[in-house]
């Protein structure tokens, strides 16, 4: 009876697949055309070094079964063809356009992949060299990169084919909203940060008169003769607003390396990494962004920005309650909903570093200061470095960092792992063990409960439901893995960059 079931389950299945075929491209989710592999739960994975005589590969599995070959026999792996990039490093996934794009470290390239392909959609040129951050908006029309050995943020703007190099030394970041139509850049060691804005044809007249002529705040705008973007400082240099005025209270930064972006897209969350980076107070500071928007004609508000938003920081115009300590460390976030998590590293005594996450409610109003919890401690990891941070199923989240046996928790010989899951309805912390080496990619496999994550060179998988691990033998690469992605994610907020 039971090989007579499997039998007539199969027949049916055949039978479903032929009717789909006959009917013209077979879909899955939101109509999406089903992919030459066949499969509806890819997890693609950034593959360094694959072979002796290839820098990187971009290899996917099925997520569903967690195999890297065909569950029917028919495919021995699977890849994206026409990948040629070097060390691919990082994958700015955008499921919602069928879209990703790799960073690759080794010859500073990124390349555009088409999820419904299975391929790559070719390259972005003009970047200027290295790029130690990079990002591209969801249109494909705008490219940001910090240029750090160049010292300079790259723009590039495929609307008028234009390639821009804003000199900024010392730029080593850059966050742009998910909207794309914000773009901020950050400076190691500084407390200060930047923003980029497109110029209208008059700004491009008025400003061709070289520094002399530019606004208030203007760090570079290029070319000099004929300037098409600006990059501006976001804090007035002499605390004045733009008709000279003085502010009553400056907003304090201190030492800016990141920002998020709220739902409805006014507010910034630029996060202050304080002792990690050499200085002072982590917090989390608000900021406008109307005047921010680089889209020409859509920008509201005086130029240069030094003030924050009242909203959510209490009744009484006082710019100092709109920054928000975060003792725990404060150099990666991500939102969900009205809650802001903020991960990272707090001093000790013996000069290490531990790690933290602070849970900051941002559901206030304007007659109530927002509300935090924590710190809470979680893996250590590398001052000021970018952590990985991600929902998952089961009201979870996952973080991720680097160096953790460089912490506090290794050198009194308590659990280091480099991965923390932390449940979101319980304010629970379940640590992984055992460590098994720096953490440089998540993925979310929603619906399915699992996590792939990318640690110490090999693709591991987790269950969100309580944490433990799921047998990865089929999974496991050839190099280095160094970042993974959902690339059937039902939103691009299933993602670890932005």
């Amino acid at each position: 009876m039971k090989k007579r079931s499997l039998w007539l389950s199969a027949v049916a299945a055949l039978s479903i697949a032929i009717a789909l075929a006959g009917c013209g491209t077979t879909t899955y989710f939101a109509g999406r055309p089903l992919p030459p592999s066949g499969l509806q739960n890819r997890v693609l994975i950034a593959v360094q070094n694959p072979s002796p005589s290839n820098r990187g590969a971009l290899e996917f599995v099925d997520a569903f079964y967690d195999i890297r070959s065909g569950y029917n026999g028919k495919a021995g792996a699977f890849t994206i063809s026409g990948y040629t990039g070097a060390l691919p490093t990082t994958i700015q996934s955008m499921p919602e356009e069928q879209l990703g794009a790799v960073y690759g470290s080794g010859d500073g390239s990124v390349t555009l992949i088409n999820y419904a392909k299975e391929a790559t959609g070719g390259g972005l040129k003009g970047l200027n060299g290295a790029s130690s951050s990079v990002f591209i908006t969801r249109n494909q029309l705008y490219t940001f990169a910090a240029s750090q050995t160049a010292h300079v943020l790259t723009v590039l703007d495929q609307t008028n084919g234009g390639q821009y190099a804003l000199s900024l030394p010392g730029i080593y970041r850059v966050s742009v909203n998910p909207g794309g139509s914000v773009a901020f850049a950050f400076v190691q060691n500084s407390d200060y940060f930047y923003y980029a804005r497109k110029l209208t044809a008059a700004q491009e007249v008025a400003y061709s008169g070289g520094s002399a002529a530019w606004p208030k705040a203007a760090v570079d705008c290029e070319p000099q003769n004929a300037p098409g973007w600006c990059l501006f400082q976001a804090q007035s240099p002499d605390a004045t607003d733009a008709t000279g005025n003085p502010y009553g209270a400056p907003l304090v930064l201190d030492r800016p390396v990141k920002a998020l972006f709220s739902a409805d897209g006014g507010t910034a969350y630029v996060l202050n990494c304080g002792p990690e980076c050499g200085g002072s107070q982590s917090s989390v500071s608000l900021m406008p962004v109307s005047s921010m928007i680089f889209l020409t004609g859509q920008q509201s508000g005086k130029l240069p920005i030094n003030t924050a938003v009242q909203a959510n920081c209490g009744t009484t115009p006082n710019v100092s309650t709109c920054t928000l300590p975060v003792p725990g460390g404060s150099s990666n976030a991500l939102i969900s909903a009205t809650t802001l998590y903020v991960a990272g590293q707090q001093p000790q005594a013996d000069g290490l570093f531990s790690g933290n996450l602070t849970v900051l409610s941002l559901a206030g109003t304007a007659s109530s200061t927002i509300s935090s919890s924590g710190p809470i401690s979680i893996s250590d990891g590398a001052p000021g470095a970018p952590s990985r941070m991600l929902m998952g199923d089961d009201n979870t989240l996952w973080i991720g960092m680097t160096k953790c046996t460089n912490g506090e928790r290794y050198a009194k010989g308590l659990a280091y792992g480099c991965l923390t899951m932390f449940n979101t309805s319980t304010n629970s912390v379940t640590m992984l063990e055992p460590y098994l080496g720096d953490l440089t990619g998540i993925a979310a496999v929603t619906g399915l409960h699992k996590m792939y994550v990318a640690q110490g060179g090999q693709v591991y998988i987790y269950h969100t439901t309580d944490g433990s691990s799921i047998n990865n033998q089929y999974v496991t690469v050839t190099g280095t893995a160094y970042d993974v992605a959902y690339m059937d994610a039902h939103t691009d907020a299933n993602n670890t960059v932005y």
